[in-house]
């Protein structure tokens, strides 16, 4: 996702498909570990991109107060 813009619903989307392959019971060990490692890095990327918007959102407040969302 670097080499695009990072889309928060296109990341959900892929952690439902990630969740909905973790919770098959013939998935591998190896596999299962590295859907959660991608799931991880999704989430980071999510709570990132989530925090950029509530300061972004607290900049716009009118007068310069940090309004409550």
């Amino acid at each position: 996702m670097s080499d695009k813009e990072f889309k928060l619903e296109e990341a959900f989307e892929k952690l439902n498909l990630i969740i909905e392959e973790l919770e098959k019971p013939d998935i591998s060990l190896e596999n299962s570990f590295s859907l959660y490692q991608e799931g991880m890095k999704l989430l980071k990327a999510c709570n990132d991109s989530i925090d950029k918007v509530e300061k972004e959102l607290i900049i716009l407040g009118e007068n310069g107060d940090a309004d409550e969302f």
